[in-house]
């Protein structure tokens, strides 16, 4: 085991644990995969006491402990993720945000969901480096570095980095459908919306020199999951981009959720994760295509023209959201949550097979739940794939879902053997 990488889970004391369902913090290869935090007081387990600024800082504080017991600091966060209750808490959440992020900003994404888990305010997620990598007994590589980038062609923040980049992944902020030259949503509906959003994140990667087609996972935030035909006759246009990918019909691994309300009222915002093939000095460089993107369907899981089941690049798979559809009807499978639940995990673990991976090279699982008291439920299922209950986790409710479904879970696996060049 001495030449490959091992998946680590840990967990402290002094942030709240996972109730044997998940761990704080996965790490594998270049990243530490963040359980999603509640503001929970790790000594009680009880929601903290006051408002949503209390709440926001009792998740911060949950992450700094976690972040600080793998001997990293809370400027190594590449990403965050904030989820609220009320759309209206983002300024109170942006008071307390700055006191943690002084003068480092990671990329960020903001969206408000129908419920959190324990009926809380908010619950932020955090994705960190890794520069030791987690071979055992080896460093992976000696001095890796973020890159952080901004350009004045997409939409720039004070609170959050466009596409900060970290061994072989950019990890871009969440585009709204902003112009970059008013600072303004644009004008018209979800189509010019979708459109909008799409050009932010070309002109992003335009800036740092990665082309579009090097997009391996989207997430779509919609706030009308009706309008999600619209989003795709204009996210036809976009992808794929080059001939190259043409060729293949290459598109990228993708999730939708609705979301209860977006920054400035938009109807839409688009969220991606992007191969970086040179990797971040001062590490010897690459070449772009020594490193490929590979991507895999298996006819034992449902199948989309828009998107792939999982894409691999570097030591990560990133699989698409998987809804509990039947593979061979591609209808819903009867029953209730539970058993909706049970598919979705089955649809997972026969993509990550298909891969010659193995459940527990999973070290995050994503779930979004049509009702948050639900959950019970989803546990007895989902405790029959993770018994050990390594992945790190990240639950939300969302008020509707594709096919009308319960539930939908996507998943972020190791990549144990990389993807080395063709052949």
């Amino acid at each position: 085991m001495t030449n490959f990488n091992a998946v680590s889970a840990k967990n402290t004391e002094n942030a709240p644990n996972g109730n044997g369902l998940s761990s704080q913090t996965v790490a594998f290869s270049h990243y530490n995969n963040l359980s999603a935090q509640l503001p929970i007081d790790p000594k009680t387990g009880n929601l903290v006491a006051g408002g949503i600024k209390e709440q926001a800082e009792q998740c911060f504080k949950n992450i700094e402990a976690i972040v600080n017991s793998i001997n990293h600091v809370m400027s190594d966060i590449v990403r965050i993720t904030v989820f609220v209750k009320d759309i209206q808490d983002v300024d109170a959440v942006d008071e307390v945000y700055k006191t943690f992020f002084p003068t480092y900003v990671p990329s960020r994404t903001t969206v408000a969901v129908a419920a959190l888990p324990m009926d809380a305010l908010v619950q932020i997620e955090a994705l960190v480096s890794h520069g030791e990598g987690t071979i055992p007994n080896a460093p992976q590589a000696g001095d890796l570095i973020k890159l952080t980038n901004n350009t004045a062609n997409a939409p720039t923040s004070p609170l959050s980095t466009q596409t900060v980049s970290f061994s072989h992944y950019n990890n871009l902020s969440a585009q709204l459908p902003i112009d970059p030259k008013t600072g303004r949503l644009v004008t018209g509906g979800v189509k010019e919306q979708t459109g909008q959003c799409l050009k932010n994140v070309k002109a992003i990667l335009e800036s740092i020199d990665v082309p579009f087609d090097d997009i391996v996972k989207v997430n779509v935030f919609l706030k009308d999951l009706s309008d999600t035909e619209a989003v795709n006759e204009v996210y036809q246009t976009f992808f794929p981009d080059s001939a190259i990918a043409r060729a293949v019909a290459y598109v990228p691994a993708r999730t939708t959720v609705e979301a209860a309300a977006l920054p400035m009222g938009a109807l839409v915002q688009i969220e991606v994760v992007v191969s970086h093939g040179d990797g971040t000095p001062p590490q010897a460089i690459d070449d772009r295509h020594g490193i490929v993107i590979w991507a895999n369907n298996t006819e034992n899981a449902p199948k989309s023209s828009l998107s792939t089941q999982t894409v691999a690049f570097s030591h990560y798979n990133h699989l698409s959201a998987q809804l509990p559809l039947d593979p061979k009807t591609g209808e819903v499978v009867a029953g209730g949550v539970k058993e909706q639940a049970e598919q979705c995990l089955k649809n997972i673990k026969a993509i990550v097979e298909s891969i010659d991976h193995v459940l527990e090279d999973v070290v995050k699982v994503n779930i979004f739940v049509k009702n948050i008291s639900d959950m019970d439920a989803v546990d007895e299922a989902y405790k029959t794939f993770f018994p050990g209950g390594v992945p790190a986790r990240r639950t939300v409710g969302v008020s509707a879902l594709p096919n009308d479904a319960l539930i939908q879970i996507d998943a972020v696996v190791g990549n144990a053997e990389g993807t080395p060049p063709k052949a």
